[in-house]
């Protein structure tokens, strides 16, 4: 799966680490994550496989989805009462979102700004450049 990834970047423009980087946080399981209606990205993902999202209006189970610039992420009307959903929203309700991400908490929905940039990806240390030397073989 991850050489997957690595393909799907080496034939993006730009520098591939960025752009893999890129790919794995416009995932939709981690959008659920960053729009804080999960606590984690297992918990999200478990969200979108069972159904309570959609993506421009369509029901998507994929956590791999990427989302793209324009998109719009919301809780499906059926799901709007689930708790899980409501207690996540609000145990991260003081946590910001990213700039790429235009969230409206109370609706429970998000908008995908941009492509989210390098120094707002990891806020860990990482050097995705052995990742692509490690694929590049």
């Amino acid at each position: 799966q991850f050489r997957n990834l690595y393909e799907k970047a080496v034939n993006q423009k730009g520098i591939t680490g960025e752009q893999m980087l890129g790919m794995l946080e416009r995932r939709l399981d981690n959008v659920v994550y960053r729009m804080g209606l999960a606590t984690s990205r297992a918990q999200g993902r478990q969200l979108v496989r069972h159904g309570h999202l959609t993506v421009n209006g369509r029901k998507v189970n994929i956590p791999s989805y990427t989302v793209k610039p324009g998109d719009q992420v919301e809780v499906r009307e059926s799901s709007r009462n689930n708790a899980t959903i409501l207690s996540a929203r609000d145990a991260t309700a003081h946590t910001p979102s990213p700039s790429w991400l235009e969230v409206d908490r109370d609706a429970l929905r998000a908008r995908v700004l941009q492509q989210p940039k390098r120094d707002e990806l990891v806020q860990i240390q990482l050097n995705e450049q052995l990742i692509v030397e490690l694929y590049s073989k």
